[in-house]
């Protein structure tokens, strides 16, 4: 036989080369059934050195002799074809060639062909071997998933892993899309990544060559439909001898567990900022179920003791136990009401038992757990998780989870309840020591609105006060200490005690500020080193003192912000006052500002609170002020109040804020009578004549003309005795009846007790026994004695009867 180009088809085989790692490249030898070679191929001649025509005839022993033994192929005289006989073989040119060999019968040599041998390197030979064994290792054995996909992204073929684990062949998937067999399949997409699914991730890169690492997918399985599994997968091209794209390779790994954890780590690092961002409990409550719901449970249901929710201590457990209280539920998230129902009666039916174990209750049945809220070994409430089918109950590292979580709930919770109860308290300082209702006077009608902080930085120390004043004067001031919380209530208590004292000395405003900021300075002078900085040094204030008789105000201001006017067109402007360092700080003087105030003119006093804010400026927020005081006509003053606090104040505020709407009036001519006295001792009959005919014309009851008409003698003559001219006498009826005698004096008259032998000083202690009140104002041209008497003849002293 001549040279074998195509050898004959030897079939199937099981072993040796022919057992599948023969390839088209092997040495081709044919023999006779005397073993002598007839065919010959080019494979053999490149193999061995020898042409055809040098080996066709000869015995096949002899060219495929072992060149250490001599021995031939058949020299053993068994038959071969079982496995592959590796032999070092001469080479034509003398060097050896290690040789696989393997001889099959075809038949019994009738047709002169008797022997197929092939031949092969034996290098070649153990790497097919090698290449089998991971071929069929990689089918068998390996627990990566493998998966080879058409270009469109259609299944070709999957391993042995890939069957076991989604219960599903190849013959039954070949062709078909994976959604068609996953069909609740998804990706878990990283931040930044595209939004795809898997067949645009296989078309991709089939086109591009570019591999795709570590795509995350999840989903159940045919054979666990009741179980999501997670995948990390991972895409390479398949490209044949001349680079096409033949396929899609991906490698998969069941990352489920590790998934799970990192989720778990995950999620108690998200708790740290998603739960507890507020000092408000029922939000921080359902910042948990926010949170959980649905990543870790179907419903989550958090339940608090009332006297939590109120701020106070939760309750004392009694006999080594929990105290009994009844749990309210404040926060619940579920995907489906059902189950929201199931956490509600797990908290109900458990929570008892829960807070009296301090350990969690479990219920697999229902796929409940309920975790107590403990914060510093004290309950706060209990919180209840439930999963429904066909998720898992919660195993013990879920459990311990659910702790954490609650753990970490229940220490926001506290610290919103510690919150709560030191902003109630400070509250309740402020409150009362804001004055509860304001003192009514003829001259000024009043509105005023005090809205607390809602933010976590507490109370504030804003405040305000109307004092009435000598003379139907009354008196307005309005402040801001700096700082927030008991102190700033105590320090702003204290602030508007001294300056109520300091006012009824009947200081002009800019001198009340100086004495009340020395006294601030003082204070903190004073201080040890153990105690905090007094938060009185940088209180802003502004005082304001209106006589309704003259219609004009005075007025001052520490660092305050300025006061408006709206008159009564409804135009709003604000006043041009000088402002002032704020209080503490010194060195520099407060000066006061006098204007005339149209009848019906509306003062506007207020607080940075009510019209700065993080989004506004301070400039910003006086605009908005002075555009939602502005409007035409006469609104009541509560009305206006509410249309500011709207216009302004939309949201609950971050800081304390202070209104006080003031409108001013005149008093009537005839509410006022004013007469000059002559410094002459005669004119006191006269002074008592002129007052007796204005309070018979007012009609003033006998018993009290008679007391004025003893204080006008007793002041007047004592003006004119002690006193300078001019002198004058004022009768106002406003509260009551106001006497004042001015003079152009500075001496103040004291009062004293006279004794048994003295002639004199006796007047001034009876006009301070039969009146109200009484006090000296001073003025820039001398000074006044004033005094006060009540009409209402219940209040009148009963030694004026006796009189």
């Amino acid at each position: 036989m001549s040279e074998l180009s195509n050898p004959p088809d030897a079939g199937p085989s099981r072993g040796g080369l022919s057992a599948g790692v023969a390839a088209a490249d092997d040495a081709i030898m044919v023999l006779d059934d005397e073993r002598r070679l007839v065919g010959w191929s080019r494979e053999a001649e490149a193999l061995f050195g020898y042409r055809p025509d040098e080996v066709l005839g000869r015995p096949a022993d002899a060219i495929l002799a072992d060149a250490d033994t001599g021995a031939g192929v058949f020299a053993d005289g068994r038959r071969r074809g079982r496995t592959p006989d590796i032999r070092s073989v001469r080479h034509r040119d003398g060097h050896r060639v290690d040789v696989a060999v393997d001889c099959r019968r075809l038949s019994d040599g009738a047709s002169g062909v008797a022997w197929l041998v092939r031949a092969m390197p034996a290098r070649e030979l153990r790497e097919r071997t090698v290449d089998r064994a991971v071929t069929a290792g990689i089918y068998h054995q390996s627990p990566v998933l493998l998966t080879i996909y058409e270009t469109d992204g259609r299944i070709r073929w999957f391993n042995h892993a890939v069957e076991a684990q989604f219960g599903v062949r190849v013959e039954e998937c070949a062709g078909k899309f994976q959604k068609s067999l996953l069909p609740e399949g998804m990706l878990l997409y990283d931040e930044g990544r595209e939004v795809q699914d898997v067949e645009e991730i296989i078309r991709r890169v089939a086109r591009t060559g570019e591999p795709v690492i570590d795509m995350r997918y999840r989903s159940v399985t045919p054979l666990e439909p009741l179980r999501e599994h997670v995948w990390t997968a991972s895409y390479f091209v398949l490209n044949d001898e001349e680079g096409v794209p033949v396929g899609v390779c991906e490698t998969g790994v069941d990352i489920s567990e590790r998934y799970v954890a990192q989720q778990r780590l995950a999620l108690l690092s998200r708790a740290g900022a998603s739960i507890g961002g507020t000092l408000d409990m029922r939000r921080t409550a359902g910042e948990l179920g926010d949170l959980v719901v649905p990543e870790f449970a179907d419903a989550v249901v958090v339940g608090l003791f009332a006297s939590v929710l109120s701020g106070q201590d939760p309750p004392v457990p009694a006999n080594g136990g929990k105290a009994g209280s009844e749990l309210c539920e404040v926060a619940r998230n579920a995907r489906a009401a059902a189950v929201g129902d199931i956490a509600a009666a797990a908290l109900d039916e458990a929570g008892p038992r829960c807070l009296a174990d301090a350990a969690p209750v479990s219920d697999p049945a229902s796929g409940a757990l309920v975790v107590p809220l403990e914060s510093r070994g004290v309950a706060m409430g209990v919180v209840a998780f439930v999963r429904s089918a066909p998720r898992d109950p919660f195993d013990a590292e879920e459990v311990a989870l659910a702790e954490e979580l609650a753990s970490r709930t229940a220490v926001c919770v506290d610290n919103a309840r510690r919150y709560a109860r030191e902003h109630a308290t400070a509250l309740t300082l402020q409150q009362d020591l804001l004055p509860r209702a304001l003192p009514r006077s003829a001259g000024v009608e009043l509105a005023h609105r005090y809205l607390p902080a809602a933010g976590p930085v507490g109370v504030g120390g804003d405040w305000y006060d109307v004092i009435p004043l000598s003379g139907a004067r009354v008196g307005f001031v309005v402040g801001d200490v700096a700082g927030h919380g008991m102190n700033a209530a105590a320090t702003m208590g204290r602030l508007r005690t001294t300056v109520a004292a300091l006012a009824a000395l009947d200081l002009a405003p800019e001198e009340l500020l100086a004495r009340l900021d020395d006294l601030v300075i003082q204070a903190g002078a004073i201080r040890t080193a153990d105690e905090e900085e007094d938060q009185a040094f940088g209180v802003t204030c502004l005082y304001a003192i209106y006589d309704p008789v003259s219609r004009r105000c005075v007025m001052a201001r520490a660092g305050h912000p300025p006061p408006a006017l709206v008159t009564p067109g409804g135009r709003a402007e604000l006043l041009d006052l000088p402002a002032g360092p704020p209080l503490g700080l010194g060195g520099l003087p407060f000066e006061s500002v006098e204007v005339e105030v149209p009848e019906g003119a509306v003062l506007v006093l207020y607080t940075d609170g009510l019209v700065e804010s993080r989004d506004r400026d301070i400039d910003a927020g006086i605009r908005a002020l002075c555009e939602a005081v502005s409007r035409p006509g006469r609104d009541p003053l509560e009305h206006l109040c509410d249309r500011v606090t709207a216009a302004l104040l939309p949201r609950p505020p971050e800081d304390d804020a202070a209104l006080l709407l003031i409108r001013m009036h005149a008093l009537a001519e005839d509410q006022v009578s004013t007469w000059g006295i002559p410094a002459d001792p005669g004119e006191v009959g006269r002074a008592r004549s002129l007052v007796g005919e204005r309070l018979e014309r007012w009609e003033v009851d006998e018993s009290a003309s008679f007391i004025v008409e003893l204080a006008v003698s007793e002041l007047v003559t004592n003006a004119i005795r002690y006193g300078r001219p001019p002198i004058r006498l004022r009768l106002i009826r406003e509260r009551g009846l106001i006497v004042e005698v001015s003079d152009g004096g500075h001496t103040s008259p004291h009062l004293r007790r006279a004794a048994m032998e003295d002639e004199g000083g006796r007047g001034l202690f009876l006009v301070a026994q039969l009146t109200q009140r009484w006090g000296t104002r001073y003025t820039p041209t001398g000074k006044t004695i004033w005094t006060e008497l009540s009409l209402d003849p219940h209040e009148l002293t009963p030694l004026a009867f006796g009189l």
